[in-house]
């Protein structure tokens, strides 16, 4: 079945493929390269077991950003019990991003080894010689492993000296978000030699071609910002940490304007939240939060601003050959039946001091210059 082509975007609708198939790419990110845009994202199964990997990464490519063509699956899971993306990992967030030097393609995305639940916090590293793949699993890791953020304090390097705090660290367990305990313990100390956690992430490459992996650690407490190494296949040693103990999670970042801004959500799993905001004049800080930017009412759910549309951010996609424009990428998580989980997609607006995203039931591209 070949699904008929579309000329605008329907937010949290039904999204055809090529095939007519719903597009099957969640959490995902878009890389624009050859004059195609790459779309990668978690392959779902019906059911909750579609929470777990049992497929991998899919792809899709489009020239428009409405239309999507089915590229197949870029990263598939093993089948080997001795991997680390075996089937029934968890595989979330994939972005990709081109390495010019090799030209190649490396995937990043947040993996949990099968069983352990969320307490491995790894990010996994694959390449390809072609933008829609295959990918190769090279591995995977706990980014930053022996170095400190550059502005780590002189209590929290101390806190490594006590051997004692750090085996009564390894035995409790968090789940994932905000509480009082994590703030009061050396969780970054903890994983000093590790490596720090890794969940939720993204990848942005700047204008100087450096690149940086952004991901939610420590429990979830805090955002590390990391510069990866020159190849981008691992992180570099430097990185910074940002919204201390302010539990962001789902971090996408753009540049516009010469600053930095980042759409990111609450520490709540599946279940939404408001979204958060916030703006920086260098990637390492210091953030400015700017509060919600979300406007508007999604009337499919009848969620506004304070449960973000019922969806969560994910990505913020530059439009190319347009100035300004960017588009939101969020999910509508459907944890109870994973394969339905449905794509918003919105337009964002700048003003010197805000970031907004407002709700749209219809809209399309002629939105950035002002015909919409």
């Amino acid at each position: 079945m070949t699904s008929p082509l579309r000329a605008q975007f329907i937010p949290v609708e039904i999204w055809p493929d090529d095939r007519g198939v719903h597009i099957n790419a969640h959490g995902g990110g878009v890389l624009f390269h050859g004059g195609r845009y790459y779309w990668f994202g978690e392959h779902k199964i019906a059911g909750a077991a579609g929470n777990a990997a049992h497929v991998g990464v899919h792809a899709y490519s489009s020239t428009d950003l409405y239309n999507w063509k089915d590229e197949g699956i870029a990263l598939a899971v093993s089948d080997d019990p001795g991997s680390d993306i075996v089937r029934e990992c968890v595989i979330e967030r994939p972005k990709v991003i081109f390495h010019p030097g090799s030209g190649r393609f490396i995937m990043w995305f947040h993996l949990e080894m099968k069983g352990q639940g969320y307490q491995a916090a790894r990010v996994g590293v694959a390449v390809a010689e072609q933008p829609a793949g295959h990918y190769t699993f090279l591995h995977s890791f706990r980014p930053n492993a022996g170095y400190w953020p550059d502005n780590a304090t002189a209590a929290q390097k101390a806190a490594l000296a006590d051997p004692a705090a750090m085996a009564a660290l390894d035995t409790l367990k968090f789940n994932g978000g905000d509480n009082p305990e994590v703030p009061q313990l050396p969780v970054l100390a903890r994983d000093f030699a590790g490596g720090q956690m890794a969940r939720d992430m993204t990848l942005f490459v700047d204008d100087d071609g450096a690149a940086y992996h952004l991901c939610a650690s420590e429990e979830n407490s805090t955002l590390h910002i990391s510069r990866l190494r020159d190849d981008f296949l691992a992180t570099s040693g430097r990185y910074v940490r940002v919204f201390e103990n302010r539990w962001h999670e789902a971090p996408a970042v753009c540049k516009h304007g010469g600053r930095y801004w980042m759409i990111s959500s609450g520490c709540t799993g599946w279940a939404p939240n408001p979204a958060r905001s916030a703006v920086a004049d260098s990637i390492w800080g210091p953030w400015t939060e700017l509060g919600n930017p979300a406007v508007g009412v999604n009337p499919q759910n009848g969620l506004g601003p304070e449960q973000t549309f019922g969806g969560q951010s994910t990505f913020l996609l530059p439009v190319q050959g347009q100035k300004d424009a960017f588009i939101a990428l969020f999910d509508l998580w459907r944890p109870q039946d994973a394969i339905d989980g449905r794509h918003l997609w919105l337009p964002v607006r700048f003003t010197p001091d805000r970031i907004t995203v407002e709700w749209r039931d219809r809209w399309d591209l002629r939105v950035f210059a002002g015909a919409m």
